[in-house]
């Protein structure tokens, strides 16, 4: 396997069987073969592209092909979404190479019965481009904005009744969008002005963000973890939103923090840095290898107040000493973050429909964290609200302990949708970060 499109196949088929993260599904291809930059970057291209369109890939492929797109085994649907893929969307390649790099690909993986089929159903496309029926927008909406833009239609329609049909189209179309990359700086190491320097001098065109302190956005990177900037600890990945929800917090020196569910620690590194490297910071996660990451990155950027441990946030073993600032970051549906993981998408409606009562049991358990007059914060980098604003609802009708505490955001900041104070809901297509959720409580005196 040493061709760019014999790695996309690899990959996406692993995420079809095995349902793993697409960036840690490409990047394990990519490092296990010798390719050229360019192929990669083609790898990926095909990749993420059939990822992000596959239930526009399968209606159109219906229309040119009499055996079902169910029927099929998923290496020709994967061979011939790919095809169709670099047919209609990839102008830069000849649609006969699509087509006679789709043949080649079934044969090399011994499928030359239905290299002919394949073949035939490709060129049928090609011939037959200017014809495809589209669903009809106003007879059949929901299924019309299914194809156009590959969600199912259950999604769409959570967000149509959630967030109105604007909201709506605006997070349909920007999640098709080339996610930005932001970084934040480490502010224990160097300051923003001097990382701006020495970025631009490693060919890294950086710029800072106006509105969040500390927050800049990288363009040109290539390999961000070659950077030298990098591995001198200057600066972390970290989207806008995860990097105002740890600003929300309001961390200062010579507190106790403790962030319940960390991993991989951008938050933890963020409320660090915020505390100057000084106080004490646990960041807590349920799996040993994701704690390692915690330690290794907190390593990396010299932050020695991270303690990165090993805790169940549901159900731990030992009790803590209450703390100044909890954050419970919670497990969720990702819906915030599709752009990123386009796979997050095609998720069955009744496994997100278990995570409010997880959730929930989660952020009450946290709570006892919560020294009086602390501040706890509940957040997700999902856009539904059974998961966020309903949660933090129910957290505030059942506890007698805590009341809402309102956000302090930024002036350039201002919310999407009607929400109380203590809430704020960030979506790409406003605010230019990922889907995210934040609600903040404090915990009464008396």
């Amino acid at each position: 396997m040493n061709t760019a499109r014999s790695a996309a196949l690899s990959a996406l088929l692993h995420v079809d069987v095995n349902e793993g993260y697409s960036n840690l599904v490409l990047d394990k291809t990519l490092a296990a073969v010798s390719m050229e930059p360019r192929d990669k970057a083609l790898a990926s291209a095909i990749f993420y592209g059939v990822l992000e369109r596959r239930i526009t890939l399968d209606y159109i492929i219906s229309q040119f092909s009499k055996t079902l797109v169910k029927k099929m085994s998923p290496q020709i649907l994967e061979i011939l979404r790919m095809g169709a893929y670099q047919i209609l969307y990839l102008e830069k390649i000849p649609k006969s190479a699509a087509v006679n790099e789709s043949v080649n690909l079934a044969k090399e993986n011994n499928l030359v019965k239905a290299s002919g089929f394949i073949n035939a159903v490709l060129r049928s496309l090609i011939r037959n481009q200017d014809q495809i029926a589209m669903p009809d927008a106003e007879k059949e909406p929901l299924r019309y904005l299914s194809v156009q833009y590959s969600y199912p239609e259950w999604l769409i329609q959570l967000w149509q009744n959630a967030y109105g049909t604007e909201h709506t189209l605006g997070l349909l179309k920007s999640s098709l969008d080339k996610p930005p990359i932001f970084a934040r700086v480490n502010n224990t190491l160097i300051s923003e002005e001097n990382l701006l320097v020495k970025l631009n001098a490693e060919g890294i065109k950086a710029n800072a963000i106006t509105w969040l302190d500390h927050a800049i956005e990288l363009q040109q990177t290539g390999s961000v973890s070659a950077s030298p900037s990098f591995l001198e600890g200057y600066f972390h990945i970290q989207d806008l939103s995860s990097q105002l929800c740890s600003a929300l917090l309001c961390p200062s020196a010579g507190q106790r923090v403790i962030d319940v569910c960390s991993a991989p620690g951008g938050k933890a590194f963020t409320i660090a840095e915020r505390m100057k490297n000084n106080g004490e910071l646990l960041a807590f996660d349920q799996y040993k290898g994701k704690v390692k990451l915690i330690q290794q990155g907190a390593q990396r950027l010299k932050l020695s107040i991270i303690d990165a441990a090993v805790r169940d946030a549901l159900a731990p073993k030992t009790e803590l000493e209450p703390a100044d600032r909890v954050l419970c970051d919670a497990p969720c549906s990702g819906l915030g973050i599709i752009r990123r993981k386009p796979e997050i998408r095609y998720k069955l409606q009744a496994a997100i429909d278990s995570l409010p009562d997880l959730q929930y049991r989660i952020l009450c358990e946290s709570s006892k964290l919560v020294k009086k007059g602390g501040i706890l914060i509940y957040s997700t980098c999902t856009l539904n609200p059974k998961e966020n604003s309903q949660v933090a609802a129910r957290f505030l009708s059942d506890s007698n302990e805590f009341e809402p505490y309102s956000l302090t955001l930024p002036q350039s900041l201002s919310h999407a949708i009607e929400e109380p104070d203590n809430q704020f809901t960030m979506m790409p297509h406003i605010h230019g970060t990922d889907g995210f959720f934040v609600a903040a409580f404090y915990k009464r005196q008396k």
